[in-house]
Formats: C-alpha cells, structure tokens, sequence
C-alpha cells in the first residue's frame, strides 16, 4: 500500500483533489492519502503556511500530491495574520517553494500536450517538455529590502557596477539574487538529455539569456553544452528567452524537450501551458532522488472557490505522472487514455473549452472510461 500526502491546500485545490479523488477510487490504487495541513488558512492562523507537521507527514510518505496555493505580496500577507501573530517579523514565503527546497525537489517537469479535440489548442500535435531546475536562481529566497549599507559597500567595492547604487539611500533599493550552481544545472540538464534519450527525442534546447546574465545563464550553457558531449544523438539547441517566447508561438512543433533554471523555466512552461489550452491542462512534477510533489500549475482562483466550475485536468494529468514516478505504468497510460477519449469526444467540457460541466463532471467522465 502507497502513502500519499494528500495537500489540498486552498481555493480551488481542494475541488480539483476532489476531482482526483474520483480517479484514484476507480483505478482502484491500494493507497492511503493522508491529509495535511498547507496553505493560507495556516499563515493567516500559525504564520507558516507549511507547518512542520506537514513537513513530517511529507517524511513518511511515498510522494504527495498538490492541489492550489494562494500567494500574496509581503504587505498584504501581513495584513491578514491574526491580530496576535502582527509585528513579529513573520514574512510570508511560498509552501510549494520551501517544499522543493525541503525536500531537494530539484526537477521540475512540465510535460505540455494538444490532445485531439482540445478546441482550446493553439495548433495540433504541439507535445513540449520543459525541465524546470527547482531549487536556485531568483527563487532561492536571498532577498534584501531596504539593502543594508555593509553589504552594499561591500559589493560596490567588488563591482564596479554596484558603485551607481550604493550612495542611494537604503530605502530606496531592493537586491534579489540569482544563484546558479553546476551541480544543480548539470542535474536538471542531464535529466533532460536523459528524457530525450527515454523518448527517442533528437533534440535538447537549452533556453537562457547569456548575452547578458554572463555569469548565471553564462555558466548553465556552459554545464549544457558539457553534458551534450555524453549525448552524441541528441542535439543540443541554445536560445535566449525572449526569442525562445517568439520562436514557440512561430513555429511550437520545432521543439520538443526545453531546459532552464527556475524563473526562466516557470515563464517558458505558462507560455507552452497556453499553446495546449491553459493552465487547466498544466500538470507538473516536482522529483527529487528520494521524494516527489505532483501539481497542476493553476493558482488557487479565490473567485471560483466552492463554485466546481474549474478544469481538473491539469490535476488528473498530475495525477498521471505520479503513476509514472510510482512505476504504475499501466495505470498512467490507462489515466491518459481516459482523459485524451474525454477531451476527443468534446460531450464534458468545463467553462475554459466552452461548456458548462462541473469539475466532478469532467472527474466522473474520466472515471467512466477507466
């Protein structure tokens, strides 16, 4: 028997689990999915949107899966703790980000796919992969606001382009930084070239902005373009984001398996998101060497909250994946069968593809085919 952590989370999260809910109990898993706490109630209630109990539950389970999460800027955050949590120097950071930092959930992929009758997709036959490296870059969390005086000295005095900077007063600035180590970009690189192996795929593009982040998008090309020696039958490709975004609305089926650190990765994945019908069809995988988070990448849409009224997809697609990290083989393909015959058929469909099902509608349609 499988232990799942079953993290619903908020808004919309906890239909679309609902949803998956449906599908797990028709596939007839032998699994327990034992439910955490996460989320914007717990902020607002403990100040952390992750409590270590979930951290626990996470610890003795198989993997988890992900429903929604709602973020909101550091003011506003603040503004909804409880009177008693107020001027604690509480500052609120995202749960699904502190997990892949956890737990070292260092891959994240984005398989993005036009199934047959989407009315939603950009053009047909669009099937992208994009390997999202988790855990660096602007997503590490090192921020400073205001930036303190010793550390801008200190780094006006070690670049002569901080030096414009440094007489401003300490208000008036805010520093994000950008953290890319080999280790990681040879790990999410080598998984990609390691997925077009798996998939007969001829080509691996590696999608940065080296022109000008010499030094963070200059030292993951490098690591790129070292690990492609191992990979002789596989092409590596190199753009930089901005074209990379021109270039997938020009010409999406020239492409097939995308690599970038964190921010890039989360841009370029909503952009192929939207090629193949949107966020309700984005699933996502969060893999580490020991444990594993499966999502769809939706946000948690507060207005829709209670209504049903979202695409599950996404979340049934998650679901798919987890089979595959699992090694319930037939139980992926079975899911997708099943979710490609709903979609072909076009007789189910949610508000975003023109209809007017519920959630569980489109969960029971899927649960049917199985």
């Amino acid at each position: 028997m499988y232990k799942i952590a079953w993290l619903p989370g908020d808004g919309v999260g906890n239909e679309v689990m609902e949803a998956a809910k449906i599908v797990l109990d028709a596939l007839k898993l032998d699994a327990e999915y034992i439910p955490g706490d996460i989320g914007w109630e717990f902020w607002k209630s403990e100040g952390n949107p992750l409590p270590d109990r979930t951290i626990e539950l996470c610890q003795n389970t198989d993997c988890a899966l992900f429903g929604a999460i709602t973020s909101k800027p550091k003011e506003e955050a603040e503004a909804e703790l409880a009177p008693e949590l107020k001027g604690k120097g509480l500052i609120y950071s995202s749960p699904i980000v502190r997990l892949r930092q956890e737990f070292n959930l260092r891959t994240n992929k984005r398989p993005c796919k036009a199934y047959p009758g989407n009315p939603l997709n950009y053009r047909e036959a669009i099937d992208i992969t994009v390997f999202r490296e988790n855990t660096e870059d602007l997503y590490s969390g090192v921020e400073f606001y205001p930036l303190p005086k010793q550390l801008s000295s200190l780094m006006a005095s070690l670049h002569k382009k901080m030096k414009r900077f440094a007489d401003q007063d300490e208000s008036e600035v805010a520093l994000s930084c950008r953290l890319v180590t080999k280790t990681a970009s040879r790990n999410i690189i080598r998984d990609a070239f390691e997925f077009a192996k798996a998939t007969g795929k001829k080509s691996v593009t590696v999608v940065e902005k080296p022109n000008v982040l010499r030094e963070t998008s200059g030292l993951f090309v490098r690591i790129g373009r070292e690990v492609a020696k191992d990979y002789p039958d596989i092409e590596l490709w190199e753009t930089n984001i901005d074209a990379m975004c021109m270039w997938l609305i020009k010409n999406p089926l020239d492409y097939s398996i995308m690599v970038t650190t964190n921010m890039f990765g989360d841009i370029i994945s909503d952009l192929c998101a939207q090629l193949v019908g949107g966020l309700g069809f984005a699933c996502s995988g969060n893999i580490g060497d020991d444990y594993a988070v499966f999502e769809p990448t939706h946000g948690s849409a507060p207005k829709y909250a209670g209504m049903h009224k979202v695409n599950p997809m996404a979340m049934l697609l998650a679901t798919k994946m987890m089979f595959e990290y699992l090694g319930e083989k037939e139980n992926a393909e079975r899911l997708e069968a099943a979710v490609a015959a709903v979609i072909k058929e076009g007789k189910v469909r949610t508000y975003d593809m023109g209809g007017n099902s519920s959630t569980l509608d489109v969960a029971r349609a899927v649960a049917e085919k199985l």
